[in-house]
């Protein structure tokens, strides 16, 4: 007997409920994105443990494109993130550099 689960489209058998968390990982990754960009590696992470839960499951759970479109939002958003701070310190950097050599001359 076999313990996969029918194929999808088989009369009398609907689509496999989505994974609990999938919709948090795609809000987090909307909001990383968007609005707070310290949010999107949490949804970077969630989203990647999502989509290992759901791999796991053999097809017994959905939502993989939710928990996938959060996962990459995450990367996505954690890139911004990262390239911003970068951004930010040099200018930092070099406001200070300039305000020493001026106070210097």
């Amino acid at each position: 007997m076999s313990t996969q689960p029918p194929p999808q489209g088989y009369p009398g058998y609907g689509p496999p409920p989505d994974h609990p968390q999938a919709t948090t990982a795609l809000i987090l990754g909307i909001l990383g994105l968007a609005l707070c960009g310290i949010l999107a590696p949490f949804a970077w992470a969630k989203g990647r443990s999502v989509l290992a839960e759901i791999d796991a499951s053999q097809g017994r759970v959905g939502g993989r494109s939710q928990a996938y479109a959060g996962y990459i939002m995450g990367i996505v958003g954690t890139a911004v993130l990262v390239v911003g701070l970068l951004v930010t310190v040099a200018s930092v950097v070099v406001f200070v550099l300039v305000g020493a050599a001026e106070s210097t001359a």
